[in-house]
C-alpha cells in the first residue's frame, strides 16, 4: 500500500508548523501551518531556499551540530532544540531516514503547550 498520501495528509492537517529540509539544509516542504507561521519571512516563497538563511549564526551552528549528531548513529533521531516561552511551545529537530536507516534529511516540529479550547466532538 502506498503510504505517502496518508503521511502527506497527516502532516498537512497538523496545526503545528512542520518544515522539512534535505541534508544541504534546503527547505523542501512546509505544511500549511508552517507557511502561515513564517509568512513574515516570505511564507511559501522560502521553499527551495536554505534554512540557514532564516537563522542567526549561532542557530546555524547548532543546526549543523544536530545534523552531524543525527549522522553519527541511527538511534540519534530527535532533539529538543528550545522552548519558546512567548509562544508556549517546544521546538524539536527530528531525523528523517530511508528504509536502510540512512539519514536523508530532517524536520522541525513545533508543539504548543496551550490547552486546546475548541469544542469536543459530540456524538448524536
Amino acid at each position: 500500500m502506498e503510504m505517502n498520501n496518508y503521511f502527506k495528509s497527516m502532516v498537512e492537517q497538523d496545526k503545528c508548523a512542520v518544515v522539512i529540509c534535505d541534508l544541504e539544509h534546503t527547505i523542501i516542504y512546509m505544511n500549511p501551518a508552517a507557511v502561515k507561521n513564517y509568512e513574515k519571512y516570505g511564507g511559501e516563497s522560502i521553499l527551495g531556499k536554505s534554512l540557514l538563511h532564516c537563522h542567526n549564526p549561532h542557530s546555524c551552528e547548532m543546526i549543523i551540530k544536530v545534523v552531524d549528531w543525527f549522522e553519527k548513529d541511527v538511534s540519534n533521531n530527535i532533539v529538543h532544540t528550545f522552548f519558546n516561552e512567548k509562544q508556549n511551545k517546544d521546538v524539536y529537530m527530528v531525523a528523517l531516514r530511508d528504509d536502510e536507516k540512512n539519514l536523508i534529511g530532517y524536520y522541525e516540529k513545533h508543539e504548543y503547550r496551550n490547552r486546546d479550547m475548541s469544542d469536543f466532538y459530540v456524538f448524536d
